[in-house]
């Protein structure tokens, strides 16, 4: 694994971990961050397979864009579609007024999360 992959996946793991410390959190829960934390996971985690693969990326945050780029190199991902369309409203949406995330969203946030984490770090050669 090249440095730079392995600095997105570090930066993924970074937002896995806190996604998950903000939903366990007993007092004061923040599901609209532990949503926009398990967007960002699946972003870094689809950038570290890109830059493995030697595909070039924009500075986007759109999980479906990135999808389509990956795909020529792990076209079994198409399993992963419906999450990362599912997570990729939390990239912008729940950061502003307008629209908050409910624990029911972040539950299954978590759970998109989990998945696509799991098909990436499995590429990678890396513990789940």
């Amino acid at each position: 694994m090249t440095k730079l992959t392995q600095e997105w996946v570090d930066k993924a793991e970074e937002d896995w971990n806190v996604a998950q410390m903000l939903y366990r959190a007993r007092k004061h829960p923040s599901y609209n961050a532990t949503c926009v934390h398990t967007q960002q996971c699946a972003e870094k985690n689809l950038k570290a397979r890109l830059q493995e693969a030697g595909i070039a990326f924009s500075k986007t945050h759109n999980l479906v864009t990135l999808h389509g780029l990956v795909l020529p190199v792990e076209s079994g991902w198409n399993v992963m579609l419906a999450d990362l369309k599912f997570l990729n409203s939390f990239s912008v949406d729940v950061r502003y007024p307008g629209k908050t995330a409910t624990k029911s969203d972040a539950k299954d946030a978590i759970k998109s999360c989990r998945s696509i984490r799991a098909l990436v770090r499995q590429s990678l050669n890396l513990p789940i």
